[in-house]
């Protein structure tokens, strides 16, 4: 199964870069995986947040691939331990499917049409934190996930 991972707008911070690239480089000895970015509104601050939260929509919309499950990572999603969230990966796994998109939105989330593309919704935490930290501690989920699904020593309970 091939897994991408889809983001609105750059990481500045170097230091989580380097964070994201390891724990990429160490899913995909479990999966193909890929991590793209889609360039912000570069005008947000004049725009109002629909318009802005439309723009961002249509941008990822045209990246989607005919067939992909897409998963948001948003705050009205369901809430998994790291157990549920590994055991929910593998029975996508096993249900088939070529393709498994994650999605992290933008400071103020996903338009209605994206919304309506969906097939399921993740919340990572009631708290919230930036869309910058959020692709590290999805990264690093993506990859305990994987090593609780193959019985390796890195979760502990």
């Amino acid at each position: 199964m091939k897994i991408r991972i889809i983001s609105i707008g750059k990481t500045a911070d170097p230091a989580l870069v380097e964070l994201i690239e390891k724990y990429m480089s160490r899913i995909g000895r479990y999966a193909s995986v890929s991590f793209e970015v889609v360039p912000g509104v570069k005008t947000h601050r004049n725009l109002p947040v629909e318009k802005q939260k439309a723009e961002e929509g249509e941008r990822i919309l045209r990246k989607l691939q005919p067939g992909e499950y897409i998963v948001l990572l948003d705050e009205k999603g369901k809430n998994y331990t790291s157990k549920k969230f590994a055991s929910w990966l593998q029975n996508r796994f096993n249900t088939g499917g070529k393709s498994l998109c994650f999605i992290i939105g933008g400071p103020y989330g996903f338009s209605p049409s994206l919304y309506d593309r969906a097939n399921a919704m993740v919340r990572l935490s009631d708290m919230t934190f930036s869309h910058q930290m959020i692709r590290l501690f999805f990264v690093e989920q993506l990859y305990r996930a994987f090593t609780i699904i193959r019985g390796e020593p890195y979760h502990h309970e």
